[in-house]
């Protein structure tokens, strides 16, 4: 018995290595899952960019800002001389924290009182307003301990986190859920499409139907945005019915970007259904191209922290800025003009990929 199972063991191995495209799923995937995970999928938060509204002329508040500035954590990017330019830093998401020392920040430390400093942080990523409080107060207590080490504490931070107080990460998870699911959806239904017609021997007679090419397209096109928009409006209802998420923004203006999106979802996975022959080959192209997405995304790790030509690569990448636009309506109340401006890059990735199926799919049709 042994023998003959070794033997079909054998023989199966051998028929996967021979086959091409078998051969190309069992290597490639993997590797193009090592590299994307461990340059692009980094929970490290570093080089953060800092604001730096500094209202006190002092050299005490001078070394602290110099101190941040030097640190590997930061870099300073803004130097806001207002409350509207520092909440304006942090609405478009120019910086990830503001540090604000007031007027009397040097005179307190000479008075031999507590100076107050204060961290305004974006805090739509909860994880990351976290680790960045703790590098800040790290700092802060240095320069402290540095200043007067037997008195504690000659510095006091007060900390203020923007746009999710209570740091709940569900208000993080459940906005970039909506595009990570929707967008799954949409390319798995139009990438089974096509695929199912081959698989079932019934491609021949759709091609032999008085419908057009581009009949065709849209008839294999609608059913994923469909399915798409169904999936990402039941996942809004769980996070505001259920989770109590806020929403402050525009829901039809929401509802708009995600039918853009879509065009993208179903765009790519109708090239995928049209290269793939079987069922079982669509379900594989659909994973071996999402799962890189999902991650240069920026829905579990900041785009920020990745290297510079991932994040690059990242620029392609629909989910990406369909999560700035859902997290930005969710929590801040992203203004339309704001919406629309993140949504060209959006636009230009969804035309490109209907383009492109429309291209695929033309030549399988015709």
């Amino acid at each position: 018995m042994l023998r003959r199972i070794l033997a079909l063991l054998a023989k199966e191995l051998v028929a996967l290595w021979k086959d091409r495209k078998t051969r190309f799923v069992i290597l490639v995937p993997p590797l193009v899952q090592v590299m994307v995970f461990a340059y692009a999928a980094t929970y490290d938060v570093k080089d953060v960019a800092l604001g730096i509204w500094n209202e006190d002329a002092g050299a005490q508040s001078a070394e602290l800002v110099r101190r941040f500035a030097g640190s590997p954590a930061f870099h300073v990017v803004a130097m806001p001389q207002s409350p509207a330019q520092a909440a304006e830093a942090i609405d478009s998401k120019r910086v990830a924290v503001v540090l604000h020392l007031p007027q009397n920040f040097s005179a307190a430390i000479l008075a031999r009182r507590a100076a107050q400093a204060q961290l305004l942080i974006d805090a739509r990523r909860s994880n990351t307003a976290l680790m960045v409080q703790g590098y800040a107060q790290t700092i802060v207590n240095q320069y402290a301990a540095d200043l007067a080490p037997t008195r504690n504490p000659p510095i006091v931070v007060l900390t203020r986190d923007w746009f999710n107080p209570n740091l709940e990460s569900q208000w993080f998870i459940l906005p970039g859920l909506v595009c990570v699911v929707s967008m799954l959806m949409a390319m798995l239904i139009s990438a089974l499409s096509l695929a199912r017609e081959r698989e079932l021997g019934t491609f021949e007679q759709l091609l032999v139907t008085p419908l057009r090419p581009a009949e065709i397209l849209l008839g294999k096109a609608l059913p994923g945005m469909i399915v798409g928009l169904i999936d990402a409006n039941i996942v809004i209802a769980a996070a505001l019915l259920w989770f109590r998420v806020p929403f402050l923004g525009n829901m039809p203006l929401l509802q708009g970007m995600l039918l853009v999106y879509m065009l993208a979802g179903v765009g790519n996975g109708l090239v995928i259904s049209s290269i793939a022959r079987t069922q079982q080959q669509a379900m594989l192209g659909v994973f071996l191209i999402a799962s890189p997405m999902v991650v240069l995304s920026g829905y579990a790790a900041p785009v920020e922290n990745m290297p510079p030509l991932v994040a690059f690569v990242g620029q392609v990448d629909p989910i990406r800025w369909m999560l700035v636009i859902a997290r930005g309506l969710f929590l801040q109340d992203m203004p339309a003009w704001l919406v629309l401006q993140t949504a060209v890059p959006l636009l230009l990735i969804a035309l490109t990929a209907f383009g492109i199926a429309w291209v695929a799919v033309r030549r399988v049709v015709t």
